[in-house]
C-alpha cells in the first residue's frame, strides 16, 4: 500500500503544474488526501470491518469534500484535482493513471443491488463537473468533457462532451478550407470555438455554409449564361454586412461599420 500511496503523491507533480514540493501536496491538497483515506477504509472494508471503514470515509469527506465508497475499486497513480464535489459510487471501478476534477460524480442509475457504477479504464480524464452514470465502461485514454452526462460506454481515445454525452469527432474533412474561405467572405466565423471538435450546432451550420457557398457558385453561373444571351444582369455587389459592437452598458456601437458617411462620427449619443 505504501508504493501506491508514493505513486499517487509523486503523480501530482506530473499533472499539476502548481505543485511545488511533497510537504505541500501532503499538507494542502484535499484530493491526495482523500485518496490516502480510501487506501485505508479500502483495506477495512477488504478485512471485513465494514463499519469502521465506512466511518472512516465519512471523516474523510468531511475533510476534503470528496465521497468515496470504501468498497470502489482504484487503480495506482490516481489523482484527483481540487476534489470538493466528487463522489465515487459502491461499484465503481477506476484503473491506472486516471484523473478526476472537481465536482465529478461516478453514479449509479438503479437501485438494485449488483454493478450499477462505472468503470474507467487505464488513463481516463473526466473533467470538471462532469456526470459519468451506470454500469458503462469508459475504455482506456478516453476524456469526459466537463460537465458531461454519460451514461452509455466510450470507446477507447474518444471524447464525450454535451448532455447527453457524445462523441465529438474531429473536424478534418475536405470542406474546412473551404468553409473557412466563405466564412471570412461574409463576415462569420464559427470555427473559433469548433476547430478541433464538432457540435450539432456547429454542424448545422457548416452545413448551412456549404449550400451558401454552392448557392453562390450556381447564381455566378446563371449571371454569365445570361450575359452571354444579352440580357442585362445587376453586377452591383452585394450589401455590407451591419457589423457592430455591443459596448459594456449593452447599447449599439456603430464605429465599426466602414461604409458609414461623414467624419466618422456615431452619431449623437442619448443622454438623460
Amino acid at each position: 500500500m505504501f508504493d501506491r500511496v508514493r505513486e499517487d503523491i509523486k503523480c501530482v507533480f506530473e499533472r499539476d503544474p502548481a505543485a511545488r514540493n511533497t510537504f505541500e501536496v501532503l499538507t494542502t491538497y484535499p484530493g491526495v488526501h482523500a485518496v490516502l483515506f480510501h487506501r485505508c477504509s479500502h483495506s477495512l472494508w477488504n478485512f471485513g470491518l465494514t463499519w469502521l471503514a465506512r466511518m472512516l470515509s465519512t471523516v474523510a469527506r468531511w475533510l476534503t469534500g470528496v465521497e468515496i465508497h470504501p468498497a470502489a475499486k482504484i487503480g495506482r497513480r490516481f489523482f484527483i484535482d481540487h476534489g470538493m464535489g466528487v463522489v465515487i459510487g459502491e461499484t465503481a471501478e477506476i484503473g491506472d493513471d486516471c484523473t478526476l476534477y472537481h465536482g465529478v460524480t461516478l453514479g449509479g442509475t438503479s437501485w438494485n443491488k449488483g454493478k450499477r457504477h462505472p468503470t474507467l479504464a487505464n488513463n481516463v480524464v473526466v473533467g470538471a463537473g462532469a456526470k459519468v452514470l451506470g454500469p458503462i465502461t469508459v475504455n482506456e485514454g478516453a476524456r469526459i468533457g466537463s460537465n458531461a452526462v454519460v451514461s452509455k460506454d466510450v470507446p477507447a481515445g474518444a471524447t464525450m462532451i454535451g448532455v447527453p454525452g457524445h462523441v465529438a469527432r474531429s473536424n478534418k474533412d475536405v470542406n474546412v478550407k473551404k468553409r473557412r474561405e466563405f466564412a471570412k467572405k461574409i463576415g462569420f466565423d464559427a470555427y473559433g470555438v469548433s476547430q478541433d471538435a464538432t457540435d450539432p450546432v456547429a454542424n448545422a451550420v457548416n452545413c448551412m455554409l456549404d449550400h451558401i457557398h454552392a448557392m453562390d457558385g450556381k447564381l455566378e453561373e446563371v449571371n454569365t449564361a445570361l450575359k452571354q444571351l444579352g440580357a442585362e444582369v445587376d453586377a452591383s455587389p452585394l450589401p455590407e454586412l451591419d457589423l457592430y459592437n455591443i459596448d459594456s452598458e449593452g447599447k449599439k456601437n456603430d464605429s465599426l461599420s466602414s461604409d458609414k458617411g461623414g467624419s466618422g462620427d456615431s452619431g449623437p449619443s442619448n443622454k438623460s
